[in-house]
């Protein structure tokens, strides 16, 4: 559902936010890409996360969000990844976004009771992936939800975020920066004659 078509400098700018997310110690499960980069010494990991801004009822959508957005389908998936930690954490840090997602959860339980007469949560998942389909697909809009669908992009655009920072995300686009070498690769082309004025002894 997601639709995860990253360019390399959109990599390059999530992994930035992702290195200002990696120093804070409360994630459980959220561990960014290039953390084994870090000189810095291994933290210990709390055994559940807290939530830093989102209630325990919009904590619990949100991370309900985030796991049909990018799901486990033969792959670790958000879920696995820890994405609605990172979401939480980053909205906490950043002001100018919490209305609209404190808005947007609470628009999406208020949506399904009214089109259905259960809150999101209650749902059966073929029901709750059918009413985000309709907020995440062009040709499955429908009138009064757009603000549904701003929100929906909202939380895709963080979710996708979070997803290709940890390293069960970028360990799926097969990122060269997660390969250790324990000594140099060498140069792959030994018997060019342009480079044998390279060779020592």
């Amino acid at each position: 559902m997601a639709g995860q078509g990253l360019e390399r400098r959109e990599v390059l700018r999530m992994l930035a936010i992702g290195a200002w997310a990696s120093q804070f110690p409360g994630f459980s499960r959220w561990a960014y890409a290039c953390e084994h980069l870090s000189p810095a010494p291994a933290q210990i990991r709390p055994a559940e996360y807290t939530p830093q801004f989102f209630s325990p009822s919009e904590y619990s959508i949100l991370e309900r969000l985030t796991e049909l957005i990018i799901p486990s389908d033969g792959t670790p998936g958000a879920r696995e990844a820890g994405v609605a930690e990172f979401v939480d954490f980053m909205v906490s840090a950043e002001q100018d976004v919490q209305y609209r997602f404190r808005y947007g959860l609470a628009w999406l339980d208020a949506h399904a009771t009214n089109l259905l007469g259960k809150t999101f949560m209650e749902l059966p998942a073929d029901a709750q992936t059918d009413l985000l389909e309709h907020l995440a697909i062009k040709e499955k809009h429908r009138l009064g939800e757009e603000d549904g669908r701003e929100f929906f992009r909202l939380v895709r655009e963080y979710t996708v975020m979070g997803f290709y920072t940890s390293r069960i995300g970028m360990e799926q686009l097969d990122y060269p920066g997660l390969r250790l070498y324990t000594e140099s690769p060498g140069c792959p082309h030994v018997d060019d004659p342009e480079h044998r004025h390279l060779t020592v002894g």
